[in-house]
């Protein structure tokens, strides 16, 4: 039988995945590792906080009720789940679905260090105040989802979590509207990143995240 032949990205998420699976020094070894799933060769990357119940039990990344939200919403972007990557800081789901703690974050930031190398998108797209805080330690989800921001060479905007939308009508509204605008920063990267080299100020993010994000450009 012929061997399939994998992508030089994909070739490295599986190594490291592999290395993970290894990793006997990580944190809620007890649960599944979720590694994560999509197209190494997206421009756009979602990033959640830790797994849940449903996520620990299939290996896979948003697969309950905040995900069906979430695949509603790419959907409605004329997109496929498929067509991006989706992942989470802690890749394995702390007890009974509690937040997961800075030590399980720190523990696990190295790996998906690695898997932003690797798959090097456009755009991180965080979703929920943990895996924003992670890139702007000190914004307020509430203050900075939609908005854009560089970190280093990439697009960043801060989503809610899809969980959030689910218990709140007026965060699955901000949601929307902000999720909306994620094809029109696909289309204008190329146009941000010479604006940024050139100095031009207008309607381009800061060159790097700010402690306080009402200082932040937006771009809408």
């Amino acid at each position: 039988m012929p061997q399939a032949n994998y992508s030089p990205k994909t070739d490295a998420l599986h190594n490291l995945k592999y290395e993970m699976e290894k990793d006997k020094s990580l944190p809620l070894l007890e649960s599944n590792l979720v590694f994560g799933e999509g197209n190494p060769d997206t421009d756009v990357l979602f990033i959640g906080e830790a797994p849940g119940y449903h996520e620990n039990m299939q290996g896979r990344p948003f697969v309950g009720q905040a995900g069906k939200l979430l695949d509603a919403m790419i959907l409605g972007l004329g997109w496929k789940r498929e067509d991006i990557y989706i992942t989470n800081i802690v890749k394995r789901r702390p007890p009974e679905n509690r937040d997961p703690l800075p030590e399980e974050i720190a523990a696990y930031s190295p790996y998906l260090m690695k898997q932003l190398e690797i798959i090097n998108p456009k755009i991180i797209a965080p979703l929920g105040r943990f895996s924003m805080n992670f890139f702007l330690p000190d914004a307020k989800i509430s203050l900075a989802q939609g908005k854009i921001f560089w970190w280093k060479d990439r697009l960043l905007m801060p989503l809610y979590h899809p969980a959030a939308a689910l218990r709140a009508t007026a965060v699955k509204d901000a949601l929307k509207v902000s999720f909306a605008k994620l094809p029109v920063v696909k289309k204008k990267y190329e146009e941000f990143v010479r604006d940024r080299k050139s100095g031009k100020p207008e309607h381009t993010p800061k060159p790097d995240p700010a402690p306080n994000p009402k200082k932040q450009a937006e771009l809408f």
